[in-house]
């Protein structure tokens, strides 16, 4: 098992009308994520020149973590929401740390 922790660019894209209700979503899930033992990072941004377009940047541990996060009961509601307030599916990104 590799002791790299896991980096993400996870991308979403809102759906008409719902800019707001999808910034409120993740904003909400920011604090409790960042209290998992796994999670290293957690950082929601929304482009400037793209309002709607939401980035959140992760880092957790492991993979056991990420799955982890996955599994919280706060995801899972959130998760619930994916058609209601994403205009495409969610994209995750997966970053290799250069320097």
């Amino acid at each position: 098992m590799s002791n790299t922790p896991l980096i993400s660019i996870a991308v979403l894209k809102a759906r008409a009308g719902q800019r707001e209700a999808l910034g409120t979503a993740l904003s909400a899930l920011v604090p409790s994520t960042r209290q998992e033992p796994g999670c290293l990072d957690y950082t929601l941004f929304e482009l400037r020149d793209e309002p709607g377009s939401f980035y959140m940047r992760e880092s957790f541990k492991d993979q056991a973590a990420l799955d982890a996060h996955f599994a919280t009961p706060y995801f899972q509601a959130f998760e619930k929401r994916f058609d209601e307030l994403l205009a495409e599916p969610i994209r995750l990104v997966f970053l290799e740390k250069i320097a």
